[in-house]
């Protein structure tokens, strides 16, 4: 790849608001100038796992309402939010950083979820690359610590060079499932992501409002 290839990966975008004083500030905060890009990486991806606390039952479909730094001033977010906040320190540091999309079967979802979505599939989950020593590399930001703590999970670790993507327990049991990719992207592609959420989850949008998560 060119390094013309990588300015759409470095740039502020709509959702991606990377050069907003509040997250360049929490991005250099949380990691320092003399380390390596994967140092920084790693850093970056463990604020952002354990400061933003998962949260999916406030589903935000209004994209004057989505944004890595409305992520930061909430403190929560479901995995989209959280992805767009990694991706977005990631670019303060100018390191390469994009947004992926899948289909997945999250085994550690509670019943109660599953009832509301009426399925136990996740349409568009959001996760993360960074541009690493010559390679994209995988992470997933959505499950804090202490999240994963109350049901009794390993957390997912990053070191910057593997892909860290499946939730595994400790026994060796997988609970996250990638059934389908959408891709990656340098920006939230917010049409398409509005338009799986009603294929797959009509019953939310009932008299075409959203319903609320909870």
């Amino acid at each position: 790849m060119t390094i013309k290839d990588f300015e759409i990966y470095l740039r502020p975008t709509q959702f991606i608001d990377c050069d907003k004083t509040d997250v360049i500030e929490y991005a250099k905060a949380k990691t320092t100038e003399g380390k390596s890009d994967k140092q920084k990486a790693v850093d970056l991806y463990y604020a952002v796992r354990d400061d933003i606390l998962y949260d999916p039952h406030h589903l935000i479909l209004n994209p004057k309402l989505i944004s890595a730094s409305l992520t930061l001033e909430r403190g929560r977010g479901y995995c989209i939010e959280k992805s767009l906040l990694l991706v977005a320190v990631g670019r303060v540091h100018n390191i390469p950083s994009r947004l992926g999309f899948s289909i997945v079967k999250n085994h550690l979802a509670t019943p109660k979820f599953i009832e509301m979505l009426h399925s136990d599939k996740f349409v568009f989950h959001g996760y993360n690359e960074f541009w690493i020593e010559g390679k994209w590399v995988k992470c997933t930001p959505a499950f804090n610590k202490s999240l994963c703590e109350k049901f009794n999970v390993a957390p997912l670790e990053f070191d910057g060079e593997h892909d860290s993507v499946f939730q595994e327990h400790e026994h060796g049991q997988q609970y996250m499932e990638y059934l389908h990719e959408y891709g990656q992207f340098d920006d939230l592609p917010y049409e398409l992501f509005a338009q799986e959420l009603k294929v797959h989850y009509p019953h939310l949008f009932e008299n075409g409002n959203l319903k609320k998560l909870a």
